[in-house]
């Protein structure tokens, strides 16, 4: 996998959409706009390295306010010496911390990825729980970083919402929503099923690489005839 950034699952500094934007694309165009995503990538993938489901939440739980590829720097190391939650809790957090500390907020990560590790080990004989509530009551783990294991591990079709997504689906619009909340629940809603196991890696790329925050590539967009952003850039 590359190295990028996850979004951090930063909520947006403002509860508005991005931009102002017209009325959302209708079944028919989301579901054209689906299809050409699926065409020119059939199986997306994440950019944070892991090699188990337990590496991925910890992954995950790292990229909090933080670049997929500083936690891959970050992991790599650790993983090779604990990638379960018993070698976790054997290396102690000390030592977890002296791996992660070029991650933001490595002492409360540090103390988070021990106190998770205890409780898998404690209550799930060491598992990782395909479970939304077992996930959310984990330290550090919120319904985004929940959603995103569910997706990745479990192919559980959740559309866990970053600020890419939350830009890209209310400047086409796909769903307009003024919380990641809101809009996670707007697109599992509508995103048609053959297409919403990978929703959101699509979604997560493409506000990423083409839909941009400052300056979208629209030119070179695959779906910039089905988009009613209304000020595209000019190639």
């Amino acid at each position: 996998m590359a190295s990028g950034q996850l979004g951090g699952w930063i909520t947006p500094a403002s509860t508005a959409p991005v931009e102002t934007a017209p009325e959302a694309v209708d079944a028919g165009t989301l579901t054209e706009i689906f299809r050409r995503f699926h065409a020119a990538e059939p199986e997306p993938k994440g950019e944070l390295h892991y090699v188990n489901p337990f590496t991925l939440l910890v992954a995950v739980v790292l990229s909090a306010q933080a670049t997929d590829r500083g936690v891959n720097l970050a992991t790599g190391p650790l993983f090779a010496v604990a990638d379960t939650p018993e070698t976790m809790l054997a290396l102690g957090e000390e030592n977890v911390r002296s791996y992660i500390r070029t991650i933001g907020l490595f002492n409360t990560k540090a103390k988070n990825v021990i106190a998770l590790s205890r409780i898998l080990v404690e209550q799930h004989g060491g598992a990782v729980p395909a479970s939304l509530e077992a996930l959310q009551v984990l330290p550090g783990v919120g319904a985004k970083t929940a959603s995103v294991v569910l997706n990745i591990a479990f192919q559980v079709p959740r559309i866990a919402v970053d600020t890419h997504i939350f830009r890209v689906s209310n400047r086409i619009p796909l769903f307009v929503g003024s919380t990641t909340d809101k809009v996670q629940a707007g697109l599992e809603a509508i995103v048609p099923e053959p297409y919403r196991l990978h929703a959101h890696h699509w979604l997560i790329l493409h506000g990423r690489y083409t839909c941009k925050a400052r300056k979208p590539e629209c030119p070179r967009c695959l779906i910039a005839d089905l988009c009613r952003y209304p000020a595209k850039t000019a190639a």
